[in-house]
């Protein structure tokens, strides 16, 4: 992708610490990885969002035509608080075998590539994953026209496999506070543990405001209700179906699913070569990368 992602915004802000965890753990959540993304002044950003487009029009000759105009709705995103926190007791880090340094290092790049992976999930479930975060694309699709259903009805077992249009007319993370991404220093604090008695502690912690935009409604597409029962996997028919859903001159720069799904794709496949060799694994649909993701989950309710 040539959009920024959050690693390029780390870099160019100077965020060395920050930028090397994210560069650390970003393979483990593509939607960061691949994710277009943008710093905001603040901590919402007001968008016009097209929901239709104007019709065209011919005239005769010394005949005037009515004006057209697209139909806008104006929509307000918010950046919501992401701050992952952080402590060791100070005596076992400083036990270490590699000394504290090494052990805080490693502890925070487990507890930043957990706070990415949550991001990843909130991408999708939004206040479903954590109330406290921003909505995801389930809220904020257009979920009547960009639905393709699996009619799968095993409760509590479904899948999506979602089609994503990155940038500025799509899908974008936002940063706010111009994309201020801290990483603290490490500092020596006493703390109280749970039997209200006091330790020395190391400190650290990660500040960031983050939030999801979706600037048109043709950007995004939802194939739900994929479940494992016979019949309700992913398929190629419901790629394509999903595919069309696009408008002419308007296609995703990535698809996302879970592995079970790809899997799906790929048992549905009848291999055609003279040697018989099975199936490679789809990593794309008509030219398009088919990714797999963890913050997809396997156990969606079915709607």
């Amino acid at each position: 992708m040539t959009l920024p992602t959050l690693l390029d915004i780390a870099k160019s802000r100077g965020s060395e610490g920050l930028s090397a965890l994210v560069d650390e753990v970003q393979l483990a959540v593509p939607e960061i990885r691949m994710g277009a993304s943008r710093p905001i002044k603040g901590i919402q950003y007001k968008q016009n969002v097209r929901t239709a487009l104007p019709g065209g029009s011919f005239r005769n000759a010394n005949e005037g035509t009515s004006p057209v105009k697209s139909n806008f709705e104006e929509r307000l995103f918010n950046c919501f608080i992401a701050n992952p926190i952080w402590t060791c007791d100070k005596a076992v880090a400083d036990a270490h075998e590699d000394g504290a340094a090494s052990y805080i290092a490693t502890e925070a790049s487990g507890i930043t590539m957990g706070q990415f992976i949550h991001v990843g999930k909130q991408f999708y479930y939004g206040t479903g994953n954590d109330a406290k975060g921003f909505p995801g694309l389930l809220a904020m699709y257009n979920a009547d026209a960009m639905t393709v259903d699996a009619t799968g009805s095993t409760a509590n077992t479904g899948s999506s496999v979602w089609f994503v249009k990155w940038g500025p007319m799509g899908v974008q993370f936002l940063y706010g506070n111009n994309a201020e991404l801290k990483l603290s220093d490490v500092k020596e604090v006493v703390e109280t543990d749970s039997n209200g008695k006091k330790m020395t502690v190391y400190h650290q912690e990660m500040l960031a405001w983050i939030g999801l935009k979706l600037a048109s409604l043709n950007s995004v597409v939802r194939i739900k209700n994929l479940t494992a029962q016979a019949g309700k996997g992913l398929t190629d028919a419901l790629m394509a179906d999903a595919m069309a859903k696009f408008p002419v001159g308007w296609k995703p720069d990535v698809i996302f699913a879970s592995r079970r799904s790809i899997t799906q794709l790929r048992k549905s496949r009848t291999a055609t070569t003279e040697t018989g060799k099975e199936v490679p694994t789809p990593q794309d649909f008509d030219g398009i990368p088919l990714v797999p993701t963890d913050s997809i989950v396997d156990t969606e309710a079915i709607a």
